[in-house]
Order: structure tokens, then sequence, then C-alpha cells
């Protein structure tokens, strides 16, 4: 099976490009999966609250003894997985694990939570989550079930749990420094507030704030060089890619170069020079998964290139960093939402797609 390239008329594509795609089974509503460090074992979150892994190698399942208890319904349930690198030299039973889900709350309130504990396999073919807690909450938990966004990053220095937080569809507490949604957040690998953040002397959870003016941010990665950058929502257009640098406003609800779902208007980037642009900026929308920066070698010429799933694109997106902007190089046509684009150890490419039933993929050049 192959996947042929497609683009928008901003996109410079090459028409060379396409992927030899194996399919490894099936998943229920898969939101996000990562490489367990040091292993081709592949641990992958479903909404309903379940993880499940493949051994890539061989193709089998290994069976993970973890249900996690989430708040289910929209945009909510289990959500985001990640583990620290450096233990890549460990057993596959002795690595610390992060997890983010949405939880209820009192009222018909929930909100996303993050948990850390240990993946524990005393046998090859089965694993346990040992220790689980709760190390960072959304403040305050509201009402509805959309952009929790609960996205985990490890800092390359392994010193910070970077931690996306959503407006939840409330518009405002994107700009209210008071609350932690809407936000970019850092913190410490325990959950609390990292040191020197710049809204650390207004108390809590304003210590935790990175960023703010966000409003659905569901791609967090780190460039070659070290910078940070986001993959958020817009509205009705203006899905954005953004460079994020600490203590900036990047403008939600105030700007976009989207339009409101009701076909309201909201001012253009252009208008508010105080406040951080996008990087680039797509109307019609693509629908962004997750971002993943390429470091390895098998895709010739796409080192440091942003890779992004579309959901509502359809499309594996690759996009060109350069210097603080960036341009759009390719759209791969896969014919399904695609939900997470994940690097292997080796620089192949796994996608998920999207929903009931949702493939995983191995895409090799071909």
């Amino acid at each position: 099976m192959v996947f042929a390239a497609s683009c928008s008329q901003a996109s410079d594509v090459d028409s060379s490009d396409a992927f030899t795609v194996s399919e490894y089974g099936t998943f229920d509503r898969p939101w996000a999966a990562a490489f367990v460090p040091g292993t081709q074992v592949l641990m992958v979150t479903e909404k309903g609250g379940t993880i499940r892994a493949i051994d890539t190698a061989s193709g089998n399942e290994i069976e993970i003894d973890a249900l996690i208890d989430v708040d289910l319904g929209g945009q909510g349930g289990l959500g985001d997985v990640a583990f620290l690198p450096s233990e890549a030299a460990n057993t596959i039973g002795s690595r610390t694990i992060y997890l983010s889900w949405v939880e209820a709350g009192s009222d018909g309130t929930r909100g996303a939570a993050v948990g850390k504990g240990l993946l524990v396999c005393p046998e090859a073919t089965h694993c346990t989550i040992e220790g689980l807690s709760v190390i960072w909450r959304q403040v305050p938990k509201v009402t509805g079930r959309g952009h929790f966004s609960h996205r985990l990053l490890i800092s390359p220095d392994e010193q910070y749990l970077y931690v996306s937080s959503g407006d939840r569809q409330k518009f405002t507490p994107a700009q209210d420094l008071s609350t932690n949604l809407g936000k970019v957040l850092r913190l410490n690998l325990d959950g609390t507030p990292a040191p020197e953040n710049p809204f650390a002397h207004m108390g809590s959870p304003s210590d935790e704030i990175w960023s703010y003016g966000h409003r659905n941010v569901l791609g967090l990665d780190f460039d070659g060089e070290g910078r940070l950058w986001d993959m958020e929502h817009g509205p009705r257009g203006g899905d954005e890619l953004n460079l994020v640098n600490p203590g900036q406003n990047y403008g939600w609800p105030v700007v976009s170069n989207g339009i409101h779902y009701d076909g309201t208007p909201i001012p253009d980037h252009d208008t508010r020079p105080d406040l951080a642009a996008p990087a680039i900026s797509w109307t019609p929308v693509i629908g962004p998964g997750n971002l993943h920066f390429y470091r390895g070698d098998l895709f010739e010429g796409w080192k440091g290139n942003a890779l992004i799933a579309g959901m509502t694109s359809n499309r594996l997106v690759r996009v060109a960093i350069e210097g603080e902007g960036a341009r759009e190089l390719a759209r791969y046509d896969v014919g399904a939402r695609i939900r997470a684009v994940i690097e292997a150890p080796d620089g192949a490419l796994w996608l998920l797609e999207d929903g009931p039933d949702g493939r995983l993929l191995k895409l090799t050049p071909k």
C-alpha cells in the first residue's frame, strides 16, 4: 500500500515522496502512543481508559494490567503517555510513566489531570502500572467536554515536564493568569511548578504558566535547537504552529486567523503586533492531532522537519522550520483521520488513526 503526496496551493511538494505501509492491528479510539525507551515496544492509550502495547519487532501484543478511571465523553478520556529517555538502559519493568486523562469533578464539571507511576513488567508479555498518582490538575474544573489539550512533553535535559492545558471552550480563561486554562505549563518532574517560571511571583496556579493565550494545544515538541513549539486548533480556520517562548501571550481569544463557528469575525493576528503571532497558520484547517520533529535518517532530507498528524485534513503534513517562521512542504493523503505520528528508534514512522477501530500503521520510505 502506498500513500501519494498531495498539497494545498501553498505547499511545495516533492511528488516522489511515497511510503510503504504495514498494518499492526486496530485500537478503540486511540489518542497517543510512545515507545518505551530502549525497546521496540509501543504503548498506545485508548480514550476509554485502557492502555495497550505492541512489540513492534514481533507484532505481538503485550498485556497492560491498568484501567484508568476517566470521565469519558466528547474530547475527554485517557490522553497522553510519556517516558524518561534516560531510563532506556533500565529493564522494561523499571520505567517511570506519565499519563494524562480527564477526571470528573462536582456538579457536572471535569478537568484534565496528569499522573506519574511506574511501569512494571514481570513477564515479557505482561505489564502493570504501579503507584500511579495525580501530580497536576486543571484549575478550575468547569462544565463541558472539549479543549482539555493535556499533551505531555519531557524537556531534552529531563528537568521539566511541559503540559498543554486547553481553554475548555470557555475563551476568556486563556487570558486570565489566575487559572491554568488556555496555557502551556512548565512543571518539575514531580508536578510542582518549575522554578523561575515567568509568573512565579503571582502564586499558585500562575507559577505553573510558561505561556498563555492558547486555545487547544494538541501538539508539543522541541526542535533540534532545543526550542519549544506547539500545534493548536483554531476555531473556524486558523490552526496554528507557534514557537513558544516564556511569558508570551499567543492571543486567544483576542485574535485569531480564524472566525467563530457562528461566523462572528475575530481580529487577525496582524491587528495586534504586541501579541505573539503563529509561524504558520492554516485556513481551511488541518485539524492537528500531534506534532513531532523528525530526528532520524531513514527519510532522506526530513531531519528537522515538523510532522503534523491531520485529523480534519486526513493528511500527514510536513513543514520546514525557517528561523522563527515555517513553510509547508507536503501533505500525504492517508484517507483517514490521523490522531498521532510517532517516530521509532530506527527512524520509521508510525501513525494512529482516530476513532473506533483506528489502525496502527508503520510507514517506511518506498
